[in-house]
C-alpha cells in the first residue's frame, strides 16, 4: 500500500499536472526585520506551439520598492500621498539572491525596461512546446506597511500576505505581462502550491489552502499548506488566531469579517444560507475551505454602508453582516474558480456577483429600502430617496458617471477604468445589464445560462466571448445588442414618445431613440399610477410607430418600473387624456430624480460677506442628486447687515458628445446682486458659451476649456469717492488648459478682454512638481499688457500686482473694499500673485512676474516673487519679496508671512500682523471637488 500511495502521488505530479505550473514555497519569518526568507521550486510548463528562450515571473511584492513603479504611479494618479512620504522601510521590496535550473546552474535574469515587479529569466537552452523546466529561487521578501493596500504587515504586528511569492506570468499566445496597480485580482495560470513556513511559535497562519500539518519545533513551527488549481496567494500570519472557522455543508468558511457583534447562531445561519444559495444558483465550490477576510471585503465594500457609523442602525441585525458576507463569499467564489483575465475581462464576474446580489436580497428582504428604516422616520419619508429599494443602487450609481459623460464601456481594462467606475459604476452597469436581459426575455434563461457557466466552464481557462455566446444559445429572442450595445461600448439608452395618434379602439404610438443603437424599451399605459398595459418593442433604430389597445390608459410611459438603466427618463411621459404629460412636484431640499414629476426644489441657502453679512434666502432650482443638461436656480436672499435683497440666478444647458476631444458644450446665463461696499451694490449680468475639451484617456486629468462671455456690471456711485466708471461692459475671451496631478501639476491660460476703455491679453503658467525626495516646487509665471487703455488714472481695470480688483466679479473675495483689516488680507493668487503690498501696486501699461515656492518640512513653504511693473510715463520697476507659506490644504487653506522685500525687512515690523496673508475657500462647492477629485 505504501508503494501504491507513493505511485499514485508519481501519477499525479507528472501526469496529472502536466499542463499545469507547480510552485513549492519553503518560507521563514524573520518578524525582527519583517522579512521572508524564501527558497521556491517552480516547475513550468511550455504550453505555446513555439520554443521560449525565456520565461517571465511576476514580482509583486517589488512594486512597492520605490516611488517610480507601476504601483506608485498609480497611487499617485488617485492622489494617494501615503505611498509617496512613507519612510523607507515601510514599504517593501525583493532582494533575489540567485535563481537556478534543476542542474543547479546559475540563469541569467533582469528587470526589462526597468520595470519593478517583472523578472526575466533568460534560459540556457530553449524550451521546447509540452516541455517543462524546474526553476530554483532563493530570495528576501521585505513585506511592506499595510496602509498602501491593507495588505502587509500592520500595526499589531500581523502579516497580511497577498501576492507575496513569485509566479509565472500566463502564457497564453504570447505572454501577458501586468504590474501590480492595486486592482484586485492577479492574472495567472491555475497552478499546484505547496507551502511550508516557519514562523515563531506566538504565530498563527490561515489561507484558503488545505492545511497539512504543523510541526512544533524549539523557537518556532512548520505549517504546511497545499492546494490544486489555484491562482489566489493570499495568507495571513498572525499573533493571535483572529480567524472562525465555520462548516457550511461541504465547505469550510474561515473569516474574520467584522461582524456587528451578531449572535453566533445567527451568523452561522448567515453563513449557511449564502454558501447554499451560491450551491443552488452556482454549483458546488471546488475547494475545501472558502477564505474571506475584513481586507477583501473592505477593498470591495458595499458602498454605502461602509460609510454609515456604527450608532446608526437602519437596517435589521445581522443585514449588513449577511450582505458583506455574501458579497464577500461570492467575490472569492467566482475569482478562486472562474478562470477569465481579470484585467481585460472583469466585467463578466461581475456582472455574475452584482446579479447574484440582487436576487439575494430581493429573495431575503423583498421590499428593503435603500435606507432602511430610515424611510419612515418623519421629514425623511418625503424624500424620494426613501422610496428606493435597497437594489436601486445599482443603476442609480452608474448613472451617475453616465450623466457626467465619464462612464467606460465594461471591456475597458481595469487599469484604463478611472476610480469610480473601477470601483463601482461598471460592476454595477454590469449587474443591471443582467437584469436588463432577464426583463427583457421574461424566463429564466439567463439565471440558467449563469449557472450552466459556472458548471462547464469551473476551473478552466474562459473568455467573455464563451459567456456572451452561452447567453444567446439560451435567450428566446436575439440579444445579440447587449454586447454590441451594452456591453463593448458607453453608449447611453434614450428613448422618448415622440407622438400618439388615438383611433377609434387603439392608440399608434410613435417611439424616437436619441441614441440611434439597438437597444428594445418597454412600453407601459398607466391609470391613475397603476400600469395596465405593457409590452416590448424592439428595433427602434430612429423612430418606430406601434398601435396597442387604447383601454383605459391615461398615460403613456417608458420604462415605468425602470427596469432599463435609461440616460434620461423625464421624457418618457405622454399624456392621453391628462392636459399634462406628469404633474409638478415641489419638494423642500435637494433629492433623488423621479422622472414620474416635474421636479422643482427649494432649500434654505447662505453666503456671507463683509457688506451683506450673512445672507439667506431660498433657492429655487431643478437640479437633482443626478446631473442633468437643463438646469436653473434662482436664489433670492436677504443680507442682514445690508438690509436688502441680494442674491443670483442661472440658466443653462448642455450639450454632450460621446468619445470626442469636445465633449461638452454648455451655453446660459446668469446673473447676481451684492454689495461691493457698505450701502453700496453691484449687478453682475453675464451670458456665457463654452466649450469643454478632454483627454480621449479618460484616468488622464488633461482638460481644456474654451469660455466666452459678455459681462455686464452696473455699481451704485459711491458719493464719497465718485467712480470714474460705474458701469461698464466687458466682452471676455478665456482659453484654459489645466493638467493637475499630485506629482505634476501644470495650469496655463490666455484671457483676452475688449472694453469701450480698454483692450488687454494676458498669459498665466503655473508649474508645480513634486520629486522624489518629497522637494516640491512652485512655479508661477504671469505676464500681461494694454492694447489700448484710454481708462485715463484709474487703476480700476490695471494689472494687480498683489490683490486684483476683481471687476468682473469672478471671486470670492468676503471684503473685496476693504483697504486695511483683515478682510484687506485675503488674496487670491492672480495676477502678480505677490504677496506683500508694494508701490506701484498697479500697471496700466503692462506687468510680468514670476512666483516660486519650495517646501522647507511637510506643508511649511519658502517662497519668493519678482516682477516689473510698467505704467505709462514711467519706467519699468522691480520689485520682489519673500516670506514663509503655510499650506495646510493647497490652493483651499494657506497663509502667508512675509520676510524680506523690496520694502527691507518686514518681519520686524510694528505692522507686522497686518502685513500677513491668507487664502481660505468656505465655499461648499469648491470643498467637495478637494474630496471627490480622487474619485473622478
Amino acid at each position: 500500500m505504501k508503494h501504491l500511495h507513493f505511485f499514485l502521488l508519481f501519477l499525479f505530479f507528472t501526469g496529472g499536472l502536466s499542463a499545469q505550473n507547480a510552485i513549492t514555497v519553503n518560507a521563514r519569518l524573520i518578524d525582527s526585520i519583517h522579512t521572508l526568507k524564501i527558497e521556491q521550486e517552480i516547475k513550468f510548463v511550455n504550453t505555446e506551439e513555439r520554443e521560449l528562450v525565456s520565461i517571465y515571473l511576476n514580482d509583486w511584492n517589488n512594486a512597492f520598492s520605490n516611488k517610480t513603479t507601476a504601483l506608485a504611479k498609480r497611487f499617485a494618479e488617485d492622489y494617494a500621498r501615503r505611498f509617496h512620504f512613507a519612510k523607507e522601510e515601510e514599504r517593501g521590496h525583493t532582494n533575489i539572491n540567485s535563481i537556478k535550473s534543476s542542474t543547479e546552474s546559475e540563469l541569467k535574469w533582469d528587470r526589462p525596461g526597468n520595470i519593478a515587479d517583472l523578472v526575466r529569466i533568460t534560459l540556457d537552452e530553449p524550451l521546447q512546446p509540452g516541455d517543462s523546466i524546474l526553476l530554483k529561487l532563493d530570495y528576501e521578501l521585505k513585506i511592506p506597511d499595510d496602509k498602501f493596500t491593507r495588505y502587509g504587515r500592520d500595526d499589531l504586528g500581523n502579516y497580511k500576505l497577498r501576492y507575496w511569492y513569485m509566479v509565472p506570468a500566463p502564457l497564453e499566445n504570447g505572454w501577458k505581462l501586468y504590474s501590480h496597480k492595486d486592482l484586485g485580482l492577479q492574472y495567472v495560470k491555475p497552478y499546484h502550491i505547496k507551502i511550508n513556513v516557519d514562523v515563531p511559535t506566538e504565530f498563527y497562519a490561515a489561507s484558503a489552502l488545505n492545511l497539512e500539518r504543523t510541526q512544533t519545533r524549539q523557537g518556532f513551527k512548520t505549517i504546511q499548506f497545499e492546494g490544486n488549481e489555484r491562482v489566489d496567494s493570499e495568507m495571513y500570519l498572525t499573533r493571535s488566531f483572529i480567524f472562525e472557522s465555520i462548516n457550511a455543508k461541504a465547505n469550510q468558511v474561515i473569516t474574520n469579517i467584522e461582524d456587528e457583534d451578531i449572535q453566533f447562531d445567527l451568523k452561522n445561519s448567515l453563513l449557511e444560507r449564502s454558501v447554499n444559495f451560491l450551491n443552488e444558483r452556482l454549483g458546488a465550490y471546488p475547494h475545501q475551505n472558502i477564505f474571506i477576510t475584513q481586507e477583501d471585503y473592505l477593498n470591495s465594500p458595499i458602498y454605502g454602508l461602509n460609510q454609515l457609523p456604527g450608532f446608526i442602525r437602519p437596517f435589521p441585525d445581522g443585514f449588513q453582516y449577511d450582505l458583506k458576507l455574501f458579497k464577500t463569499i461570492t467575490s472569492n467564489y467566482l475569482k478562486n474558480t472562474i478562470f477569465i483575465n481579470p484585467r481585460e475581462e472583469k466585467w463578466v464576474t461581475d456582472a455574475i456577483m452584482v446579479s447574484l446580489m440582487m436576487d439575494y436580497v430581493d429573495t431575503y428582504y423583498p421590499k428593503m429600502k435603500l435606507i432602511g428604516s430610515l424611510s419612515k422616520i418623519i421629514g425623511l419619508r418625503w424624500f424620494h430617496a426613501a422610496d428606493l429599494e435597497f437594489n436601486d443602487q445599482y443603476q442609480f450609481l452608474y448613472m451617475n458617471m453616465a450623466r457626467l459623460n465619464l462612464d467606460q464601456p465594461l471591456t475597458t481594462s481595469q487599469d484604463s477604468l478611472v476610480k469610480f467606475n473601477k470601483n463601482i459604476a461598471n460592476a454595477y452597469k454590469a449587474g443591471v445589464g443582467m437584469k436588463y436581459l432577464e426583463k427583457f426575455l421574461g424566463d429564466d434563461s439567463v439565471k440558467k445560462s449563469i449557472s450552466e457557466f459556472y458548471s462547464e466552464y469551473k476551473l478552466k481557462r474562459v473568455t467573455d466571448e464563451d459567456f456572451v455566446n452561452l447567453l444567446q444559445k439560451n435567450a428566446t429572442k436575439d440579444i445579440s445588442w447587449f454586447f454590441n450595445d451594452y456591453v463593448d461600448s458607453n453608449q447611453k439608452i434614450d428613448f422618448k414618445i415622440k407622438n400618439i395618434e388615438k383611433l377609434d379602439d387603439s392608440l399608434k404610438v410613435t417611439i424616437q431613440n436619441l441614441r440611434k443603437n439597438d437597444f428594445p424599451v418597454s412600453l407601459y399605459g398607466i391609470n391613475n399610477n397603476k400600469v395596465v398595459y405593457k409590452t416590448w418593442v424592439e428595433n427602434v433604430r430612429d423612430t418606430l410607430s406601434v398601435t396597442i389597445p387604447k383601454d383605459s390608459i391615461q398615460r403613456l410611459a417608458l420604462n415605468y418600473n425602470q427596469e432599463i438603466p435609461e440616460f434620461n427618463q423625464r421624457n418618457n411621459y405622454k399624456g392621453v387624456t391628462k392636459l399634462l404629460d406628469k404633474p409638478i412636484q415641489f419638494r423642500l431640499l435637494q433629492d433623488v430624480e423621479d422622472p414620474r414629476y416635474h421636479q422643482i426644489f427649494f432649500m434654505p441657502e447662505f453666503e456671507y460677506n463683509l457688506y451683506d453679512g450673512i445672507s439667506i434666502g431660498p433657492k429655487l432650482y431643478n437640479k437633482t442628486v443626478l446631473s442633468k443638461t437643463f438646469n436653473f436656480a434662482i436664489s433670492p436672499k436677504y443680507g442682514f447687515t445690508s438690509e436688502t435683497i441680494v442674491g443670483s440666478a442661472s440658466v443653462y444647458n448642455s450639450h454632450q458628445f460621446e468619445n470626442k476631444e469636445l465633449y461638452n458644450i454648455i451655453y446660459g446665463i446668469g446673473g447676481s446682486r451684492f454689495s461691493y461696499g457698505y450701502g453700496l451694490f453691484y449687478e453682475k449680468f453675464s451670458p456665457f458659451l463654452a466649450f469643454s475639451f478632454r483627454n480621449s484617456y479618460l484616468r488622464s486629468n488633461e482638460r481644456q476649456r474654451l469660455l466666452i462671455r459678455n459681462v455686464n456690471v452696473s455699481r451704485d456711485q459711491n458719493p464719497v469717492d465718485p467712480l470714474i466708471q460705474p458701469d461698464y461692459n466687458v466682452f471676455n475671451v478665456r482659453y484654459s488648459y489645466s493638467n493637475p496631478n499630485f506629482l505634476k501639476h501644470l495650469t496655463a491660460n490666455f484671457d483676452y478682454q475688449l472694453s469701450d476703455k480698454f483692450s488687454k491679453v494676458s498669459i498665466t503658467a503655473e508649474y508645480r512638481k513634486l520629486f522624489t525626495n518629497n522637494r516640491q516646487i512652485n512655479l508661477r509665471f504671469f505676464s500681461g499688457a494694454f492694447l489700448y487703455n484710454d481708462s485715463g488714472s484709474n487703476d480700476y481695470f490695471s494689472f494687480a500686482l498683489d490683490r486684483p480688483t476683481d471687476y468682473l466679479f469672478d471671486y470670492n473675495y468676503y471684503g473685496r473694499s476693504q483697504g486695511s483689516g483683515l478682510f484687506s488680507q485675503q488674496i487670491i493668487v492672480a495676477e502678480g500673485g505677490f504677496k506683500s503690498q508694494l508701490q506701484p501696486e498697479f500697471a496700466n501699461e503692462w506687468l510680468t512676474t514670476v512666483n516660486a515656492s519650495t517646501n522647507i518640512w511637510k506643508w511649511i513653504y519658502a517662497y519668493g516673487d519678482v516682477g516689473i511693473v510698467k505704467n505709462r510715463g514711467d519706467n519699468g520697476k522691480f520689485l520682489f519679496d519673500s516670506g514663509v507659506r503655510v499650506s495646510l490644504v493647497q490652493d483651499y487653506f494657506e497663509v502667508f508671512l512675509p520676510v524680506y522685500s523690496s520694502l527691507g525687512w518686514e518681519i520686524g515690523q510694528p505692522d507686522y500682523d497686518q502685513r500677513i496673508r491668507f487664502i481660505v475657500a468656505l465655499d461648499i462647492n469648491t470643498l467637495i471637488r478637494l474630496f471627490t477629485r480622487r474619485w473622478y
